[in-house]
């Protein structure tokens, strides 16, 4: 029950509720973009019940039924509370092109779902009834419209949580599986929410970015005021004044928006929202009237970047700073403003006689499906939450784990996506609007440490967070993938049931027999390839002759984006210019080589067409350095992936540069190799 109705109520209504029901006191909430579509259902009365079980999973989340799928199936009485109406979280609310689920890094009940549900394009309809039969098979307890009001402690451990509508539930162990981390800041866990300083854990990827750099930007210049050339007329909405400092950290996070289900097929016409704010849409019709192509396309499962290319897409950037720690009320608002807005641009896309009529006839040749979310007329009940608060435990997941180059030792299942960060502010730069947060860096599969979905032992003792799990901006943004979620969450379901069996604090769970039990479930815990997603041959830097630097090796100057979509190549993945910012980009292939001599210098790089056939290579040796242009269109002829640079003496390192530096292509860097050459070669 809310402070708000606890108020309303009085103190003698409260100490004497013992009717069946209180009427519950209405918050004055905002009126829904389109009717029936709401994040926050207030209770209409408060029927003060209990409910004892084994485990509570909080949170109906694709990760909060595997939890309490996994352990009903080990014999515990489980339940399942949801915040709305319906159970699979994004699951089932729309994202159903799904990264990160590969079947060589997803096991247990993740690929159990992913088997029957399939790996892209399912309906959501599907999705949720998928759930709903999985849970219903185990036996496990759901209650919807369940919005946590008060969490009971005893020291260090829960000892019951109670809702708004008066269900009290009392249980030996709770798991949080909200997006959110309701549950483990209710109980006074340690938390973090924005980006951290890259100073803080030594990382490079976390904090502000530069503006106007990375993926998903601005093709040309867009004027950001209200009045154009005219800064004393005002910023349009969400454009600032004031990005930050590069690398410093900040409470901004990364935008969100709704992943629709679009269709061809007797559509619903898009509607115009209850709110419609034409300024919102003033820099998308600026961006057309520029005579920029946006190269419009369409998907089913529609993300941010699906309608057309550029920086204009379907996030509300900058309009979800409040979500992660607001209450209810707040979050709210927040959700109808994302709904305004992003049902607002699809209708401007469709009707604005701004735009070409060619445009506009090609919008309203879509719209929404009339088989799914019949409740909200075709519009997914579920904002897509990238990121609210984050745990933070005696273990955080960071880059340098992402990156291979921190391992623990007690891992609880496999993350594969990248480090991965939407853009999470608009600012101006020289007189334009210029997003700022997009992070694109290319990972192998890693483990999570359970450690990092523990809480310190000081603050809960029987409480997991394997959604919100410690971690910093960056490694959350490699990953949030639901697969991810749902494994980390059938593991710590697993813990929980270990630490009732035999009576010990979730931080005593002995990792061995835990690690055995997973296993037994068909969890993966360790990668030893073939690689998930695209690509096709490739060679192990670590498996190739001489001394072989590869791309994750090498020390970078601005913004490379990590790709893996064509191949040869050497590892996992390569770094492109993605043909922009000719001049900042470079990277330094630095080799610690066995013992002064000649070596031959090799690059590798995949070819393609759109490649620049000017790339500046120097190469630093013994005598000085030379200066070599690379012709990236061409196949390499060793192997089809390894270029020759030639001969060179060296003393004990060997360094070769690669610069974007007036190309006229994309520009590659993959992987350099020292080849020692006998004295009679």
């Amino acid at each position: 029950m809310s402070i708000l109705m606890r108020s309303c109520l009085g103190l003698t209504a409260w100490a004497l509720l013992t009717a069946s029901f209180v009427q519950a006191a209405e918050p004055d909430l905002p009126p829904p973009a389109i009717p029936g579509l709401r994040y926050y259902y207030p209770p209409t009365q408060v029927t003060p019940r209990t409910l004892d079980c084994d485990v509570c999973v909080y949170g109906g989340t694709s990760g909060g039924a595997a939890a309490a799928i996994q352990a009903a199936r080990m014999g515990k009485k489980a339940v399942l509370l949801e915040f709305g109406k319906h159970v699979g979280g994004l699951t089932s609310g729309g994202l159903s092109h799904t990264d990160g689920g590969g079947p060589s890094v997803c096991g247990g009940i993740a690929r159990e779902f992913y088997a029957q549900a399939g790996q892209a394009n399912f309906p959501p309809s599907t999705a949720e009834a998928l759930y709903e039969e999985m849970l219903k098979a185990a036996g496990v307890e759901v209650h919807r419209l369940c919005h946590l009001d008060k969490v009971e402690k005893d020291g260090a451990r829960i000892v019951s949580i109670t809702m708004e509508d008066g269900l009290q539930v009392r249980a030996a162990q709770y798991i949080d599986a909200t997006y959110e981390g309701d549950l483990f800041a209710r109980a006074g866990v340690s938390f973090t929410y924005g980006r951290e300083a890259n100073s803080q854990y030594g990382e490079t990827y976390d904090g502000i970015r530069e503006p106007g750099k990375g993926g998903h930007n601005w093709p040309v210049p867009v004027d950001p005021y209200r009045t154009p050339g005219d800064p004393s007329s005002g910023l349009l909405p969400r454009v600032n004044d004031n990005p930050g400092v590069p690398g410093e950290g900040d409470k901004r996070i990364q935008a969100f928006c709704f992943r629709m289900r679009l269709t061809r097929t007797n559509p619903l016409p898009f509607p115009k929202p209850n709110v419609y704010k034409p300024d919102e849409y003033e820099l998308l019709a600026r961006l057309f009237a520029s005579g920029a192509n946006p190269k419009i396309q369409f998907s089913i499962d529609t993300n941010n970047h699906h309608l057309f290319s550029g920086a204009y897409f379907i996030d509300f950037v900058g309009g979800n700073y409040g979500w992660p720690d607001g209450d209810y009320a707040t979050r709210e608002q927040i959700f109808q403003d994302h709904a305004n807005y992003q049902i607002g641009v699809m209708w401007f896309l469709a009707n604005d006689e701004r735009l070409p009529k060619e445009t506009r006839e090609k919008f309203q040749a879509w719209g929404l499906p009339r088989d799914q979310y019949q409740e909200t007329s075709g519009w997914t009940h579920q904002l897509y939450i990238r990121e609210g608060r984050r745990m933070v435990s005696d273990y955080v997941m960071t880059q340098h784990n992402c990156q291979g180059k921190e391992v623990p030792t007690d891992s609880i299942g496999l993350a594969s996506y990248n480090m991965d960060s939407h853009h999470c502010q608009m600012t101006v730069v020289n007189g334009a609007v210029r997003n700022e947060g997009n992070v694109e860096i290319g990972v192998r599969p890693y483990p999570v440490s359970y450690r990092a979905i523990t809480p310190k032992r000081a603050e809960c003792q029987n409480l997991l967070a394997p959604v919100c799990l410690s971690s910093t901006h960056i490694a959350f943004g490699s990953i949030r993938m639901e697969p991810v979620f749902m494994i980390l969450s059938q593991s710590a379901a697993t813990a929980a049931c270990l630490a009732i069996d035999d009576q010990v604090a979730v931080q005593d769970v002995e990792y061995a027999k835990l690690r055995t039990r997973l296993l037994a479930d068909d969890q993966i815990l360790d990668f030893d390839g073939p690689l998930p997603g695209r690509g096709g041959k490739t060679w192990a830097a670590d498996k190739l002759p001489g001394v072989v630097v590869d791309n994750p090796q090498a020390k970078t100057q601005g913004e490379w984006l990590a790709s893996d979509v064509t191949s040869p190549r050497v590892g996992d993945n390569y770094l492109h210019d993605d043909n922009k910012h000719k001049g900042e980009l470079s990277a330094s292939y630095t080799a610690k080589l066995p013992a002064a001599g000649r070596y031959e210098v090799r690059i590798s790089w995949p070819v393609n067409p759109n490649r620049a056939t000017n790339v500046p290579v120097r190469v630093q040796h013994a005598g000085g350095s030379k200066e070599i242009v690379v012709n990236q269109q061409q196949k390499p002829a060793i192997e089809g992936v390894f270029h020759s640079l030639g001969v060179f003496a060296f003393e004990e390192t060997g360094v070769v540069e690669i610069s974007n530096a007036e190309t006229n292509g994309y520009v590659i860097v993959d992987a350099v190799q020292f080849l020692p050459v006998k004295a009679d070669e």
